[in-house]
């Protein structure tokens, strides 16, 4: 058993410039041309996670934490599972900078918005339903089944299968036409399989602390950088699976990109000290983000439980059974909501449903608005008002 982390090692390789050379000057093509760094992944198969005390104690901690908001929302009867995953998605695609409203991405999730970041964050919440109803196992399958529900809409030509080609990340300018000067390089695209078995093996092994060991987990799999995009999404994705296999969590999704969204750079940097060594930041990142997302998290229940209860003064004199009431527990799940879905899940008469719209129009639970499909939906404001509430303060270090 390896006792201690290793850092990345580099290859030297050849790189054949991807343009003409007459399309850049003599400098650039001299820099262009030469060989370039590719890191290699360190085997961690048969790592032992060592962790200073304090540190140990605050995995614990965020393990307890998790387990208990689990346990606690889990038992709610509003539709919190589904809710919470979306609020995962939506702060897993704001770290790389894909930001949308909660009624932009419900809209999207009914078909009635195809434009800018909404339906990118939807093709994130389908990623992380993939990992969660593969939570048992993890092989190859698993990771490119889970990138394909996250890019095949948006980007098909790099689905269903791992990166051909060399990446790079970061460098500016002068990385445009090639790795050289980049902030970092992931393995050649020969190495990723193998370092990827390596990976799951490691996944897969019993851990005392399951916490630390998912994110050494995700450090590996961003330094592999499986995928020519989609791998921070993919990989926390991956995450959310990983809590299920190990039993922290069972009934909910803890938004725990939202308690790393607080702490951004300070990911991105734990991820580079990775690279170097150094494993003991990355689990920080992750201990706090668990807290953070765990204190985010039940601010959002509260403020949904809240509203609910409103509505339901709201709904006085209309019966417990009545279509009106069975929309009100749909729209929490959906805060947008048009003719079709609610057709679909409610066995009601056309003439009854439209009938509970405008009674809920009415009593100010739902608003009307126009459909991009020349139809109707309505919007429940005040749970898209609490989204992005729960939204903004991911996006405030310290909220």
């Amino acid at each position: 058993m390896a006792a201690a982390p290793t850092a990345v090692s580099y290859e030297e390789l050849p790189w054949v410039p991807r343009i003409p050379k007459d399309s850049v000057s003599d400098t650039v093509w001299q820099r262009i041309s030469r060989p370039y760094q590719a890191s290699i992944t360190p085997s961690i198969s048969d790592l032992q996670v060592e962790l200073p005390d304090e540190l140990i104690g605050e995995v614990q901690n965020a393990q307890q934490q998790l387990v208990r908001f689990d346990v606690e929302v889990g038992a709610i009867t509003a539709p919190f599972a589904s809710i919470l995953l979306r609020s995962e998605s939506a702060s897993s695609s704001q770290i790389e900078h894909l930001t949308s409203s909660a009624r932009a991405i419900a809209e999207a999730e009914l078909g009635e918005r195809t434009d800018g970041n909404a339906p990118l964050i939807v093709s994130n919440v389908r990623a992380m339903e993939a990992a969660l109803a593969a939570s048992s196992r993890l092989d190859h399958d698993t990771i490119i089944a889970m990138h394909r529900e996250l890019l095949e809409r948006s980007d098909p030509r790099i689905v269903g299968r791992y990166r051909t080609e060399q990446v790079w990340i970061g460098g500016g300018a002068r990385t445009n036409f090639s790795p050289h000067g980049a902030d970092f390089v992931p393995p050649h695209h020969d190495r990723v399989e193998g370092a990827l078995d390596d990976l799951i093996e490691f996944s897969l092994r019993p851990s005392g602390a399951p916490l630390a060991n998912i994110a050494v987990a995700h450090a590996q799999f961003e330094t592999i950088h499986p995928f020519p995009d989609g791998n921070g999404r993919t990989g926390r994705a991956l995450v959310q699976a990983a809590l299920r296999r190990a039993g922290l969590t069972r009934s909910v999704t803890v938004p725990i990109s939202a308690g790393i969204l607080q702490q951004q750079e300070r990911y991105f940097d734990a991820l580079t000290r990775y690279r170097a060594g150094d494993l003991a930041p990355i689990v920080g990142v992750f201990a706090d983000g668990v807290v953070l997302a765990v204190v985010n998290g039940r601010r959002l229940v509260d403020d949904i439980q809240a509203t609910k209860d409103a509505w339901q003064a709201k709904l006085t004199g209309v019966r417990s059974d009545s279509a009106a009431r069975r929309i009100v527990d749909l729209a929490i799940e959906h805060p947008v909501l048009n003719s079709r879905l609610v057709q679909e899940r409610l066995p009601q008469s056309a003439r009854a449903i439209f009938t509970a719209l405008d009674l809920l129009v009415a009593r100010g639970i739902l608003t009307p608005g126009n459909s991009r499909r020349r139809g109707r939906i309505w919007v429940a404001p005040d749970i898209t008002a609490a989204l992005d509430a729960f939204a903004d303060r991911s996006r405030r270090v310290g909220a």
